[in-house]
């Protein structure tokens, strides 16, 4: 488990917005303290000195998140791929 970041706020396509800490792999999947599933990576963007995130929620009450510290379990990488 890794410290994602900051929840900033929820988009108008009711995806959670967040400033990065670091950097996740887009798929990643995304937890809460309690490793509670809260969503996948959707996209990274912004400025390469600080980036932010878009995760996809699978939960419904994603506005009580707002200032919340996530954080990301990483995939697990293909075992020969080079």
């Amino acid at each position: 488990m890794q410290r994602l970041g900051r929840v900033l706020h929820v988009s108008q396509s009711r995806n959670i917005i967040i400033t990065i800490e670091n950097l996740p792999k887009i798929g990643d999947t995304v937890v809460n303290e309690n490793l509670k599933p809260i969503g996948k990576i959707l996209d990274i963007f912004g400025p390469v000195s600080s980036p932010y995130t878009s995760i996809k929620p699978r939960i419904q009450e994603i506005d009580k998140l707002t200032d919340k510290m996530l954080y990301v379990l990483p995939s697990k990488s293909r075992k020969g791929k080079i």
